[in-house]
This record gives C-alpha cells, sequence and structure tokens, in this order.
C-alpha cells in the first residue's frame, strides 16, 4: 500500500500542541499516511488556507467564508469558548469609551479576535501585530491597548493589565449561551470525502488519547506555552479542549453561523456560507 503524506498546519500553542499530541508523537496512527506537521502562528495558517497549501490546517473561524470553497470544517478540532476568550487589555484605561479614539494592537486581520473587535467595539483604531507581542508593546506604551488571544488570557492580570472586555463573557451573554466560535480544523475538499473523513477521525483519536494520557501530553503541549507554568497550562488546556472540541455538534454549528451572519450584516463577510460539518 502506498503511503500518502498529509501536511498538517497547527499554531504553537498549548491547546493546538495537546489536540495533536497523539498523532504527533506517533502513538494514533492512520493506515497508509504520514502526517508532516507545520507549526506557525494562526494569521500565518490562514493565509496558506487562502491558497490552498496544506491539506489540513487550523484556521481562524473568522477565514472560514474566505476559504469555504477549498476546505470542509472538521466536526473535530475546533477551539469554542464557553465564557472565555479574547480579551482587550490596558494598562492605562479601564473602559471602552476611555479607548475611543486610541490605538489598540490586534492579532491579524483574519482572527476571530480581531472580527469581534470589529464587530462590537466603535471609534477605536486598530493596528494588527503579531499575537506575541502585544503584551510587551502595550506595556512600553506604543498601543494604548491590546486584543490578545492564546495563553495571555490568563496570564495578563498577574502582569499588571486592566481588563476592558472578556470577549467570551460577553458572548455568552449575546448569544444566548452559545459557545464562541475561536479557531476551526478544516480540511481540503479535493482529498475527497472518504479520507477527510479518516483524517477528521485521525485528530478525534489524537485528542482523546491526550485526555486519556495526560501525563505525557501536558508536559508536551507546555513546551508552546510561553510563560505557563503545569497548572496554568493544565487550565489554559481544559479551557479550549472539551466535549465541543472532540464534536462541535449542533450547538457550535449554530454559533458559526450567528457569527457569520452578525459579520454579514455589518458588512464585513461578503456573503453567508453554508457549513457542512465533516
Amino acid at each position: 500500500m502506498t503511503n500518502r503524506i498529509i501536511k498538517v498546519g497547527h499554531s504553537p500553542d498549548p491547546d493546538d500542541a495537546f489536540m495533536f499530541y497523539g498523532l504527533a508523537s506517533g502513538k494514533v496512527k492512520l493506515e497508509g499516511i504520514t502526517i508532516e506537521h507545520s507549526l506557525e502562528d494562526i494569521q500565518t495558517l490562514n493565509e496558506r488556507a487562502m491558497r490552498g497549501e496544506l491539506e489540513v490546517t487550523a484556521i481562524s473561524a473568522h477565514a472560514f467564508p474566505y476559504v469555504a470553497d477549498k476546505y470542509w470544517i472538521m466536526r473535530t478540532g475546533a477551539s469554542m469558548g464557553e465564557g472565555y476568550g479574547p480579551v482587550i487589555i490596558s494598562k492605562k484605561y479601564k473602559t471602552l469609551d476611555e479607548l475611543k479614539g486610541k490605538k489598540v494592537a490586534t492579532p491579524g486581520k483574519l482572527t476571530t479576535a480581531t472580527l469581534l473587535f470589529k464587530l462590537f467595539t466603535n471609534d477605536i483604531h486598530n493596528i494588527d501585530i503579531p499575537f506575541d507581542q502585544i503584551m510587551d508593546r502595550v506595556s512600553s506604551g506604543e498601543f494604548d491597548g491590546g486584543l490578545i488571544i492564546h495563553e495571555g488570557q490568563i496570564t495578563y492580570q498577574e502582569q499588571g493589565f486592566n481588563k476592558i472586555l472578556d470577549f467570551g463573557e460577553f458572548w455568552e451573554k449575546y448569544a444566548g449561551g452559545l459557545p464562541l466560535p475561536l479557531g476551526l480544523d478544516v480540511v481540503r475538499k479535493d482529498l475527497g470525502e472518504e479520507l477527510a473523513k479518516k483524517l477528521s477521525q485521525g485528530l478525534k483519536e489524537s485528542i482523546h488519547y491526550g485526555y486519556t494520557h495526560q501525563d505525557e501530553a501536558i508536559p508536551y503541549a507546555l513546551e508552546y506555552g510561553r510563560g505557563l507554568n503545569y497548572q496554568l497550562g493544565k487550565k489554559f488546556v481544559k479551557m479550549y479542549v472539551s466535549e465541543l472540541t472532540i464534536d462541535m455538534g449542533e450547538k457550535g454549528m449554530n454559533a458559526l453561523e450567528m457569527l457569520f451572519k452578525l459579520a454579514y450584516e455589518k458588512g464585513i463577510l461578503s456573503k453567508v456560507n453554508s457549513i457542512e460539518l465533516v
């Protein structure tokens, strides 16, 4: 049987590393398939998905409408915030009103965090920079505030930042308890449904392996956790690798549809794509 190489992109942060540990370590195998991992920040992965470069990749939920012609959404692998999500922080200011007319660093044009910023704030100027530079550049005074993602969401307070708005808390009330869709895993349509389903099942098994072998998977995930100790790392992984990650189901689909509808109504998206899960 010929061996097929499948390139898989994910971001170098603890929750993605945890999800892919089973596959990356070789503890979960897919017959006839060799996985090649490509670790890059989410904005780069969004851009690569626009070009259809990777067979399977993590993307921001916001990026999906731009790549829906090339990719299906996997049922498995979504990062959904349940009462938590990207946070607007500042050293100098404490309210959204105080940030009006000011400059806020955001983590990339196609990130879901930046979409939320554009949907729910007004009169605040945003500039996209690499996500891992945001806290330092707010601290230095270059920016008046920042929109933080990844592990910054649980470390900002101890670094002396004020919380202006937690989009996870905001969305939970706004969306009537639906989760906040932040990241997705997608699979290229030209692979065909049979292989796409096999890869989706492989990721599901990889997540299950991580959960049942946390003593292996969490230390591996923490290699990608900037400034996280074991307990914080475990907390962060559990935030973003949940039951909805194993299968987003109806709740996840409804949340995605709501997010895309809002973006369409605000003129950010030119159309709303139907959502098919593999």
